[in-house]
């Protein structure tokens, strides 16, 4: 039986089975779907018969001899397609109330990393499972807002890059030979006035092509060359993918001890995090997903589900938030604060009190 030649009857007593899963944790009756639906002409036997025609497609199963029946991953696919349905893409999930906490959750917070760890925060509050927000890939380049350098003792400086996104990197550098005061100054001034907005590799380019072209005529560019090379190393050129992670003590309950063991490593593992939303969260889609399989990708995070967005400022991409939970959990609520995140992520860092 495919989802289309489920008949409306059949529908309606699975969605109702869905929702009393959900509410309870526990395996649904046909008595207590019958009672639940009210209609006088369904018997509990019509519902016995309807529900095991449905488990005969696989969208019901037993999990013991006497007990009721629970929903399996594909009956939850089917009831979250239902929700966007009747949502019809829009924020039903979610109270004015809910939204009002949540920007008041933002007040003062500075800067895409400060927005995408508070934001783990609040989706593990409002959810049941495991809050997540991800920094963009290594693919999408960082530009440089602005440099500086600082003299600490003799061949010792300490450089501050400050990137476009808000992120903020310090490093202690150790100079093959001393630079005064004044030489820094020139260094990061020039670097500040000609390299501004542009990407990391882009800056590390262009100084070498100047140097190289010119090298007499552009002694000062040495010397920023070789401050820049030690203040933003090969390889981290692009944004580093850091992952918050929040409310993993949601997921503990309920779970063996060896599987708990194995679910708090994959969580702990923060790039295994990162692959696991890559694997999945296309940075170009409009709209949130929502993953049944992703023992595929993490065979420890079997019977988890992940309702993860890109979030977006002005246009581009600035990461992945997203809720890891049981299948047992408050879809409409989760999907539609998953959505409410990565819709006003633009706006947080555009409020008084937020910078990009």
């Amino acid at each position: 039986m495919s989802d289309e030649r489920v008949t409306a009857r059949q529908r309606a007593i699975l969605m109702t089975i869905l929702e009393r899963y959900i509410a309870t944790g526990e395996p649904v009756s046909s008595g207590t779907i019958a009672a639940s639906l009210g209609t006088t002409n369904l018997s509990s036997a019509t519902v016995r018969n309807e529900m095991a025609d449905l488990a005969d497609a696989g969208l019901l199963e037993q999990p013991h001899t006497s007990a009721g029946r629970i929903p399996t991953a594909r009956a939850f696919r089917m009831y979250v397609e239902q929700l966007r349905v009747n949502d019809g893409g829009g924020l039903v999930g979610l109270s004015a109330v809910s939204r009002s906490q949540i920007d008041r959750k933002f007040a003062g917070v500075n800067g895409t990393s400060e927005v995408l760890e508070r934001t783990s925060h609040v989706l593990a509050t409002l959810s049941s499972g495991v809050g997540l927000a991800v920094t963009a890939a290594a693919g999408l380049v960082d530009t440089l807002e602005h440099i500086h350098f600082s003299r600490l003792a003799p061949a010792r400086v300490l450089a501050v890059v400050v990137t476009q996104s808000g992120q903020v990197r310090d490093r202690v550098l150790a100079l093959e030979k001393d630079l005064s005061t004044l030489a820094l100054e020139t260094a990061s001034r020039f670097l500040n006035e000609s390299f501004r907005g542009w990407s990391m590799e882009a800056v590390r380019s262009e100084l070498t092509r100047l140097v190289e072209g010119e090298r007499m005529e552009y002694q000062r560019m040495l010397e920023a060359r070789a401050l820049w090379a030690k203040a933003v190393p090969e390889g981290s050129a692009g944004v580093q993918q850091t992952v918050y992670v929040e409310g993993v003590a949601n997921l503990i309950g309920g779970q063996d001890g060896a599987r708990l063991r194995d679910l708090l490593s994959a969580l702990e593992a923060k790039q295994r995090l990162v692959e696991l939303l890559n694997a999945y969260i296309d940075a170009r889609q409009e709209s949130v997903r929502v993953v049944f399989d992703l023992e595929e990708q993490a065979p420890e995070m079997a019977g988890l589900v992940l309702i993860a967005a890109p979030a977006r400022m002005q246009g581009e991409t600035r990461g992945t938030v997203g809720v890891i939970g049981p299948k047992r959990m408050q879809y409409e609520q989760t999907m539609s604060a998953v959505m409410y995140m990565a819709r006003v992520f633009d706006r947080m860092l555009e409020t008084p009190g937020g910078t990009g």
